[in-house]
């Protein structure tokens, strides 16, 4: 095998590992439980947004320069300011850090312990305990902790791969018609809860950084490469979502469609490996959560200590984000998933934009497009989100359905972006 084959897979498995997350694979089993029959087009629809716009997203900030100032700066400094912001604070302190804790303890807790569940002292000393883990290594930097993840991710897969493989070979039970509707555009929403596709804005700086530390210093060359690692990384994030949406689909006529998502692929797990498989799985996730939030905790305390121009040291930062990571993470993985949703029903429409653009720019030749692209995207999606929270603007949503095209699947945001 020749270097640059090399290169490709490790970068491509790496970035996997950034991608995947532990805390994304509760996403796929609910929807599965969910659609049912209808799986397969929320399977495409959630892997458009969990696979295709991240896998997109690297391409585009490889192609734009390497870093979010470059794709998001053709807009204007300020909003590329903002979007950064915005991004960082989503997969930081305010839902993918706590989540990474949340389903810890929910996980890799709960199962072993089911003690723990009353009250939540159990979640509050062990949020405390989660979060001086993770400064302890972010603020004394080891590659232990790097080790660590290369040792899980591996370990994970192979946990995954055999309760999906038996799981297809061996079913718990068939998909049933649960009345699903719009599972497409429920898919492709339910694909934002992975915030992948935001988060490569920040990923495809590190790759490309990583691809200029093994020599690649030709911008095309990076360009090419990063995209055959994010192919890579695409097979293997469609293959692991793929099966595990297959399996909740499988159990949509045995188990409650009230059953929270750690809860199902706890069930899941245990119906198909026994309490032995319960126990790995939550194990092998509560360390990979760990590794993530590390990982995160790290990214913010850079991002806001570097924005600040050194105002605000690294240390302070990583500080503030883990408090206030453990202080969200006691409302539970439920409530951590539902009070993100209508931020990314804003944000991932204008971050989708920004890559197709981004992707086509050499088509592009008045600037002043990318403006007008994201307004347009965000003109609507605006009020998605505010809908979102149950307020009643029914005059305005039905002036949407009656003259913007895909408004009422969920796709309004469309054609405002492309006039």
């Amino acid at each position: 095998m020749n270097k640059k084959t090399t290169d490709v897979l490790v970068v491509g498995f790496a970035l996997f590992a950034m991608f995947f997350g532990a805390g994304n694979l509760i996403f796929p089993p609910k929807l599965g439980l969910a659609a049912g029959t209808n799986f397969l087009p929320s399977l495409i629809g959630f892997l458009i947004t969990g696979v295709g716009m991240p896998l997109l997203g690297i391409m585009a900030v490889s192609k734009a320069g390497g870093n979010i100032d470059d794709l998001a700066g053709k807009v204007g400094r300020k909003f590329s300011v903002v979007l950064g912001t915005v991004i960082v604070l989503a997969i930081g302190p305010l839902f993918a850090i706590p989540r990474t804790a949340a389903t810890t303890f929910e996980m890799g807790v709960l199962p072993s312990f089911p003690f723990m569940s009353t009250g939540m002292t159990y979640s509050i000393i062990f949020s405390i305990i989660y979060f001086a883990i993770t400064l302890f290594f972010v603020l004394n930097p080891s590659s232990v902790i790097d080790n660590i993840g290369k040792v899980l991710t591996p370990v994970l897969l192979i946990t995954l791969a055999v309760i999906i493989i038996k799981g297809v070979l061996a079913p718990i039970g068939v998909p049933v018609n649960t009345g699903y509707t719009n599972p497409f555009s429920k898919g492709f929403v339910e694909g934002y809860q992975t915030m992948d596709a935001i988060a490569s804005i920040l990923f495809g700086g590190i790759i490309v950084a990583s691809l200029i530390q093994r020599g690649y210093t030709n911008a095309k060359e990076q360009v090419k490469l990063t995209a055959s690692a994010g192919i890579v990384a695409a097979i293997g994030l469609a293959l692991v979502y793929g099966g595990l949406m297959y399996l909740g689909s499988t159990v949509s006529g045995t188990l409650s469609a009230d059953l929270t998502k750690v809860q199902l692929i706890v069930a899941i797990t245990q119906g198909i490996l026994g309490n032995f498989g319960k126990i790995a799985l939550g194990v092998c996730v509560a360390l990979a959560c760990l590794t993530t939030s590390i990982g995160l905790v790290a990214v913010c305390g850079e991002y806001f200590s570097k924005l600040s121009k050194g105002k605000i040291s690294y240390k302070a930062v990583c500080w503030i984000t883990a408090i206030i990571s453990a202080i969200i993470a006691n409302v539970g993985v439920e409530m951590i998933t539902s009070i993100s949703v209508p931020l990314l029903i804003l944000v991932y429409p204008v971050t989708i934009v920004l890559i197709l653009m981004n992707l086509f720019g050499d088509f592009i030749k008045n600037k002043s497009a990318y403006a007008g692209a994201v307004l347009g995207a965000f003109a609507v999606s605006v009020f998605d989100a505010i809908a979102f929270f149950g307020v009643d603007i029914s005059a305005i949503t039905n002036i949407f359905n009656k003259y913007i095209p895909l408004y009422s699947s969920g796709f309004g945001w469309i054609v405002p972006a492309v006039v």
